[in-house]
């Protein structure tokens, strides 16, 4: 009987999975109808329609921050801003460490993520040819540096009968065609008479970035130029902005600081004036601080925020305004704008600063916060080993248990607050973490499950599957700048669920589900047990995965074997590993369904996903799982990520084999009193695993699965051991089942 339901329950997932899935595949195919050229602007209407009669001029300032905007240093930006949408430009290209200014203009020529490799400084100055230039040797970048998608830009507009103009070297190679060729060329602003010679302007204005270059190279140095001379340079380059505006007339201008001034990376500014994508217009736009009407954000699908874009939507952009239809090769989507509600221009200013800030702090502190945490799980193991084995101190153990598996959704909880606007970000992050996680250990181990041996575990993980899936279902604003998520100033993601999100969302999961189970199981309604762990595990496993709302790849092909190594154990079958096999093959196959059907909408609407299915199809898709499993393997020697891995995996190998000497029996115990426990583990670690695998985060899956589960797992055997429950009298108890060789 149970195996029937096991089956019944993977065949509801199955189908659950295609309605769920057919319902925005047949409007995608509608959209699909309109044909391809109907990328969608920023309102919502074909970019061919709105854009054709647009003349289009993209200003570059490389390391533009928010920072340096103000109404009495930058006074035209400023006044520009009052008129735009607003929002945060991540730079980031391929590099680690910052993106210099001749990646990030080649990154706008290719339409995707480029670098040039060691020459790492200002782009080329051209060749005169006629009233254009060419980009030298510009055939070098696909032939030797294989930026084989470097002149996707010009070359669109060329072939769409466009004409271009370049002003400066980094614009020259932004808008060059795939021979080099821009149409009009001059080296300043000020050579130009007629700024209507061409239908695509590109500006390049280096006076903010030019301190920074030393020997044609971007210095190594954090912030090599005084805060003063800093401000110099940005006075210098608003007043060739403020110039040059008056001379553009009703031309979309698209601002744009396409590259970082060291190799710290920021959040850069972007802001665009074109039709719909007005700011305020009171005194603000004057250049005062005072209060304006309703501003707008500017943002992007690509990201799926509404203030933030990535230099690829810039190339998508301009193609868009043009009217001209993007090549396939093109990542990024056309830019769009949000209404904010209200608020002043200062306000939207100030809250694009406060973004920076946040994701500074995240990545300066990243490194800090895994190696504590990871002293804090090897103290915890060894200290747990020492007390338990003399049955001491049985509460502390306990209760330092569950304050250790509370630090992961206090992680998120605390973007709840606003850390990143005070004077001391790091030290308020940190003391909000701790606190936060401190009152969710009082909940779990003094409400009015304190006694039950599966209470605070239950807690502990429904609060931490509550926050993720909650997270997921409101556009993810927890775990951006998150320790724990992602950053815009990082750029490796900036919607969804990142790979340790995915971990601790699948080890929550499946620790309460089996959880409820027990006293499902207890009362003889196995049977309903097993569904209820298929049936919520697939809905997170869906969310996981969907489309533009977690987006994971890796995390369907993990969780569908930890959903069904879990039912399966409950229903009391064993699993050979040619049936864990088997799961991870049909993970495969549903994740590869849902690129499918993501890859049938229109480009502009595709994530990560429908993109890789479209790699697959094109045969391009070896260099992606190349990049991914070289991440993978260095993962292995992290020195942050795998001792929580060894510690776990001893503690728990040596409890489970010498459970007198290591623990007290404290997991036999936990596993007698309630039956369903081990098997909520065992789904863990085998999503544990396999997303290890299958990420390119590699050990930090495994790893957040184990600092999550196997505290918890220890905190309900010391709760039986201490208090002595006597073992449930299940009506249909569960036989010995588990991974069989």
């Amino acid at each position: 009987m149970s195996g029937t339901w096991v089956r019944r329950a993977l065949v509801a997932v199955v189908f659950g999975v295609s309605v769920v899935t057919l319902a925005p595949t047949t409007a995608a195919y509608a959209g699909l109808a309109a044909g391809p050229e109907q990328r969608p602007g920023q309102d919502g209407t074909a970019a061919g329609e709105k854009a054709a009669g647009e003349r289009m001029v993209l200003v570059g300032i490389p390391g533009l921050m928010w920072s340096d905007v103000t109404p009495a240093d930058t006074p035209a930006l400023w006044r520009l801003a009052g008129e735009s949408a607003i929002g945060s430009l991540s730079a980031r290209t391929v590099r680690k460490d910052g993106t210099c200014p001749y990646d990030g203009w080649l990154t706008v020529s290719a339409g995707v993520r480029s670098a040039v490799g060691g020459r790492c400084g200002m782009a080329p100055t051209p060749e005169a040819s006629g009233a254009g230039a060419v980009v030298p040797e510009f055939s070098w970048l696909w032939e030797v540096r294989e930026q084989r998608d470097a002149g996707t830009l010009g070359q669109a507009l060329h072939t769409a009968g466009r004409t271009t103009m370049a002003v400066g070297p980094g614009a020259a190679l932004a808008l060059a065609d795939r021979a080099g060729r821009v149409d009009v060329y001059a080296a300043d602003a000020g050579q130009v008479s007629d700024w209507t010679r061409a239908d695509v302007v590109a500006v390049e204005i280096p006076d903010l970035i030019a301190p920074y270059i030393s020997a044609d190279r971007l210095s190594e140095v954090p912030e090599a130029v005084s805060p003063q001379a800093r401000r110099a340079a940005a006075r210098a380059a608003d007043a060739k902005l403020g110039a040059l505006l008056p001379r553009l007339g009703q031309a979309t201008v698209l601002v744009a600081g396409v590259g970082d001034h060291g190799p710290v990376p920021h959040l850069r500014v972007a802001m665009l004036r074109g039709p719909g994508a007005g700011q305020a217009t009171g005194p603000d736009s004057a250049g005062t601080d005072s209060a304006g009407g309703p501003g707008r954000t500017l943002g992007a699908r690509s990201t799926h925020r509404d203030d933030m874009i990535i230099l690829p939507d810039l190339t998508a952009t301009i193609l868009a305004r043009a009217g001209v239809a993007a090549p396939p090769n093109v990542v990024g989507v056309p830019v769009e704008t949000h209404g904010t509600g209200g608020g002043s221009l200062a306000e939207g200013v100030a809250a694009l600063r406060t973004a920076d800030v946040a994701g500074q702090t995240i990545r300066n502190t990243t490194g800090v916060f895994f190696t504590t945490l990871a002293v804090l799980q090897v103290l915890f193991y060894l200290t747990a080993f020492l007390l338990l084995r003399r049955r001491d101190r049985l509460p502390a153990v306990r209760s330092a248990a569950v304050a250790l598996a509370a630090i992961p959704a206090s992680t998120y909880l605390v973007n709840l607050l606003p850390w990143a606007r005070t004077a001391q970000p790091v030290l308020t992050l940190f003391a909000s973490i701790a606190a936060i996680a401190a009152a969710l250990t009082l909940v779990a181990l003094t409400g009015p499950w304190r006694r039950a041996v599966l209470g605070p575990l239950t807690v502990i993980a429904a609060v931490t599957a509550a926050v993720l899936l909650g997270d997921l279902l409101t556009g993810t604003p927890l775990q951006l700048n998150s320790l724990m998520g992602y950053t815009g100033v990082v750029g490796a993601r900036y919607y969804g669920l990142g790979n340790i999100p995915f971990a601790l969302l699948a080890t929550a999961v499946l620790l309460v589900t089996t959880a409820v189970a027990d006293r499902l199981v207890r009362s003889g309604r196995k049977s309903v047990a097993v569904a209820l762990i298929a049936v919520l595990g697939a809905f997170a496993m869906l969310l996981d995965g969907w489309p533009g709302v977690g987006s994971d790849f890796g995390g369907v092909i993990a969780f569908v074997p930890g959903i069904a190594v879990t039912a399966m154990i409950v229903a009391g079958r064993r699993v050979s590993v040619v049936k864990l096999g088997a799961f991870c093959a049909a993970g495969g196959v549903l994740v590869m369904t849902i690129a499918y059907l993501d890859y049938l909408r229109p480009p502009a609407s595709q994530t990560h996903l429908g993109r890789f299915a479209g790699q697959v199809a094109d045969g391009t898709f070896l260099p992606v799982i190349s990049r991914k499993l070289g991440a993978m393997l260095a993962t292995l020697l992290s020195p942050n990520l795998m001792p929580v891995v060894i510690a776990a995996f001893a503690f728990l190998v040596f409890a489970l084999l010498r459970p007198g000497t290591a623990s007290a029996g404290v997991l036999p115990v936990a596993f007698e009193r309630a039956p369903t426990l081990k098997a909520g583990l065992l789904g863990a670690l085998v999503s544990g695993v396999v997303g290890m695998l299958v990420n390119d985060s590699g050990a930090a899956v495994l790893s957040m699965a184990l600092a999550l589960a196997v505290p918890l797992v220890l905190s309900a055997g010391i709760r039986a051991l201490q208090y002595g429950e006597p073992a449930p009298a299940a009506t249909t108890p569960i036989p010995p089942a588990g991974l069989a060789g």
